[in-house]
């Protein structure tokens, strides 16, 4: 097959699924091309949490603190999109403002917490300082370890195995081509100042290109002959059997890599960022015996009824990581009509993302400032080189 397309998505996950929709239905021609199936990589293990304020800056094994304070105006910008989003895509994506609570065990947790919440407030997040007697009096389930807590009523989580298809639905509906189990083998710049996207579904030329590709972002843009500072990893989570309603909100905490929910099945799912065993790209990645052990052991101080209920199931999921643990979107220096976009927290800012990438592409000044998170900080000082060859 050869085709033509004003846009060719490099990615069916939740970043490429967002922006295949915002771009049709603006009006663009789209082609989205998925290695596998949608949404079954990284996108479709991530714990779907809506973090909105503050996160924790660190997870286990991480070397660098996230620049929380410069994400919070993003993370409310992505809370008000997220609030529309399900009547755009008309479909239910369990979106649940449970409500959040990032709690604090010790002195030095406290202050962090006291200043997070001042970032907070000149951002515009609502949140509230609270002590462990009155965290308790709202949720009887936290624990007694559990000195303080910032609260915020904007927090919660969505499903997204829901997400991705209902993006890609709508997406489809507006006229987006999407193809599954088609690997990019190659990515040429065109001298007609075009890109020639060549995968197992066909040879596509656009003059733009979107790099989603999460995990395999570094792969896709060697076949651009480009080199950017990021690497995938895999993170863990784990899901108890079913029980009665034992938690109502969100919980994460300041101090460690942890998040806590009751979904409306009633399973408990427990993430917030453990590494897994040896990553393997598209095949089984083992779960981390140790990052288990570590991460129920906090579920279960945190909140101590998850220390009645059974795991039901684990799971790793991969993801790409920047050498800032800061998130990446933007267009790619001296590769005119390629962008890219991924690491951190890409689940709560996929509808933010997706509409950047849309307002660059049509030439409009972002909504919002991101120039900073934009690629040219991650390439080698030579972004141009030969053609790889790759299967993405």
């Amino acid at each position: 097959m050869r085709g033509t397309a004003d846009v060719v998505v490099i990615g069916g996950g939740v970043l490429g699924a967002a922006t295949a929709f915002e771009l049709s239905e603006r009006g663009h021609d789209v082609v989205l091309l998925e290695r596998a199936l949608p949404g079954r990589q990284g996108s479709g293990t991530t714990a779907g949490n809506l973090h909105i304020q503050a996160i924790h800056p660190e997870r286990p094994g991480q070397d660098v603190p996230v620049d929380t304070a410069r994400l919070l105006p993003l993370q409310r910008e992505a809370s008000l999109l997220w609030d529309e989003l399900e009547a755009r895509l008309d479909a239910d994506l369990e979106v649940t403002r449970s409500g959040g609570f990032t709690v604090a065990e010790t002195d030095a947790q406290e202050r962090a917490l006291r200043e997070k919440h001042r970032w907070e407030r000149a951002a515009g997040v609502p949140t509230e300082v609270m002590d462990g007697d009155s965290v308790r009096a709202a949720s009887p389930s936290i624990g007694p370890s559990v000195r303080a807590a910032t609260y915020c009523a904007w927090d919660g989580y969505a499903n997204s195995l829901l997400a991705i298809p209902a993006y890609l639905r709508r997406a489809s509906g507006l006229g987006a081509r999407v193809y599954a189990h088609a690997p990019v083998r190659a990515l040429d710049r065109r001298p007609e100042g075009t890109w020639l996207v060549t995968s197992d579904a066909g040879e596509f030329e656009a003059p733009f290109v979107v790099n989603a590709a999460g995990p395999w972002i570094q792969e896709v843009m060697a076949l651009a002959g480009a080199r950017i500072a990021m690497a995938p990893i895999a993170i863990q989570m784990h899901e108890t059997v079913r029980a009665g309603r034992l938690l109502e909100v969100l919980v994460q905490h300041v101090g460690r890599g942890l998040s806590v929910k009751q979904v409306r099945t009633g399973n408990v799912v427990i993430g917030g960022g453990w590494p897994a065993g040896a990553l393997r790209l598209g095949d089984y990645t083992p779960i981390d015996e140790r990052s288990a052990d570590g991460n129920m052991s906090d579920a279960r101080r945190i909140v101590p009824a998850v220390s009645a209920l059974r795991l039901s199931r684990a799971w790793a999921g991969p993801l790409a990581a920047t050498p800032d643990e800061m998130p990446v979107v933007g267009a790619v220096p001296g590769h005119d009509g390629l962008f890219v976009m991924g690491g951190t927290y890409a689940f709560t800012f996929s509808p933010l993302w997706a509409r950047t990438i849309a307002e660059l592409i049509g030439r409009a000044a972002p909504a919002i400032e991101v120039d900073d998170l934009g690629p040219g900080r991650l390439l080698s000082p030579s972004t141009v080189g030969h053609r790889q060859e790759a299967v993405i």
